[in-house]
């Protein structure tokens, strides 16, 4: 976690219980399944807050209804909002969201991240940085932020 903390004391706010999905078992492992709102959701909801102890659900940093899916398209667009407007840590929150999206949907998704417009004071270059890929790259090229991203993405073992 980051010392001098931006945002030392945020709002909490109380986790959305976990649907459970069925499965059926007559279901052709190759074939290509669709990807729904809920499913991007719980992908990204545990995903820690690089400056506190709770998750992006846990700060309303991501909320169900900021998740969008076009399956057809295959394009997933999460909007994040930063629990303040001058929060330095945006670039890695949307980094982590992006990251955990690459690594958990098949490749044929493209993933936009966004600022929610109007809560951030540099939304515009915030969002040009997380979804210019050569930008991205070469963050993940540096491992103090490759070793900052793994942290909120490790898996807490106090989750329902």
């Amino acid at each position: 976690m980051v010392s001098g903390l931006i945002n030392a004391n945020p709002v909490v706010y109380e986790k959305k219980e976990r649907r459970v999905r069925s499965a059926s078992c007559d279901v052709d492992e190759y074939a290509v399944e669709p990807i729904d709102q809920l499913e991007v959701f719980d992908h990204i909801r545990d995903i820690k807050d690089p400056e506190h102890p709770y998750s992006l659900e846990e700060l309303k940093v991501i909320t169900e209804d900021a998740v969008e899916v076009d399956d057809k398209h295959s394009y997933v667009r999460v909007t994040f909002t930063p629990t303040v407007e001058h929060c330095s840590m945006a670039t890695i929150i949307g980094l982590c969201l992006r990251v955990k999206l690459t690594r958990s949907l098949p490749s044929r998704y493209k993933v936009d991240i966004r600022v929610a417009p109007g809560t951030h004071a540099t939304e515009a270059a915030v969002n040009k940085q997380l979804n210019d890929k050569e930008r991205v790259a070469a963050a993940l090229e540096n491992p103090n932020l490759v070793d900052m991203v793994d942290e909120c993405l490790a898996p807490s073992y106090g989750m329902e």
